[in-house]
């Protein structure tokens, strides 16, 4: 069984990526009673933490239900991630994670992110100075390398065991890639593989499915898998792949009545975090993925982004539920 320092997991855990204006507490929440295993904060941004902003605090907020759970924070100055990773220790998170792997430019431009694929002596400078300034376990995600050419996944792995880093996720992209194409695992099989590894090695990218998950499983011989975006307004996903690793078989799909349950859930605890009005319009962004695919849907999805008073909202749920509590899905 996988174990970062003193945190025990389950044999071959699924983890919830951190994914930015996703990986809050209610959606955490949400995944966690859906068998999640560990967990990560959004990314917060080194720099945002040591100004004080607003925005980059609240994501330190955690939940004792929700532990195990990971604050993952970025940047590319020694000093301010150094500074950061004490900030995010007085919070009492089970562990730090360092995010190498986001590819979008106003990250990368900034020398973090993906960026630091490019460098990787300052990938280590960075992630020693935040190895010393705290007494948490120190993991990191990242990618295979900057683009096809760049692949340095396997030096990256052994030089941040080298340091101290105890557990390694990777999306099976390279930053080039974005989030287009697909993902290669048999790069990260490559680095668990490696008789030098012996820290945790998790893999990330296009599970979507328990069959995909199991299929991976056997293939590449990880020692667990995160999932991002196939959770957005599907935490059911962790628990349906847990059940078919034990039986072959698939749990029944959720029920419209499930799908209400945990959007309205998703929803009261949005806005219990954040406030009515912040809570009830970022809501807006899940509940296509909530109820993706049902037919004569188009109006009562208008009312639910459309809708700015949180009783009107829960009173939208219930003659969703009055009209659709039947709905049977295929």
């Amino acid at each position: 069984m996988p174990k970062i320092g003193n945190i025990e997991l389950p044999d071959f855990p699924l983890l919830l990526a951190p994914m930015e204006d996703v990986s809050d507490p209610p959606f955490r929440r949400l995944c966690k009673l859906h068998g999640a295993d560990l967990m990560y904060s959004e990314f917060i941004s080194s720099e945002g933490l040591i100004r004080d902003a607003i925005k980059s605090r609240q994501k330190l907020d955690i939940f004792d239900y929700e532990r195990p759970v990971g604050i993952q924070i970025f940047g590319g100055d020694e000093e301010a991630m150094a500074m950061s990773a004490k900030i995010v220790e007085t919070v009492q998170p089970d562990l730090v994670d360092i995010n190498f792997g986001c590819p979008v430019k106003k990250v990368v431009s900034k020398g973090a992110g993906a960026g630091v694929l490019k460098d990787v002596d300052l990938m280590v400078r960075l992630t020693k100075a935040v190895i010393k300034s705290t007494s948490l376990p120190v993991t990191v995600k990242t990618r295979l390398g900057w683009d096809e050419e760049s692949i340095n996944i396997d030096e990256v792995a052994e030089r941040l065991q080298d340091i101290g880093v105890q557990a390694l996720t990777v999306h099976g992209r390279t930053r080039a890639q974005m989030y287009k194409g697909h993902s290669d695992w048999s790069h990260i099989a490559r680095v668990k593989n490696n008789p030098r590894i012996t820290m945790p090695v998790f893999g990330n990218g296009d599970i979507d499915s328990p069959e995909k998950a199991l299929e991976y499983k056997n293939k590449f011989g990880l020692d667990g898998i995160m999932i991002g975006r196939a959770a957005i307004g599907y935490p059911w996903i962790f628990n349906e792949i847990k059940h078919f690793f034990k039986t072959g078989e698939h749990l029944p799909v959720p029920s419209m009545k499930d799908r209400i349950e945990a959007a309205r859930n998703h929803l009261i605890w949005s806005v219990e975090w954040k406030n009515e009005r912040v809570g009830v319009v970022e809501m807006r962004r899940h509940y296509t993925n909530y109820f993706k695919g049902i037919h004569g849907f188009k109006e009562y999805k208008q009312k639910l982004v459309t809708t700015d008073d949180l009783n009107q909202l829960l009173d939208v749920f219930t003659e969703i539920e009055q009209v659709f509590g039947d709905y049977q899905f295929v």
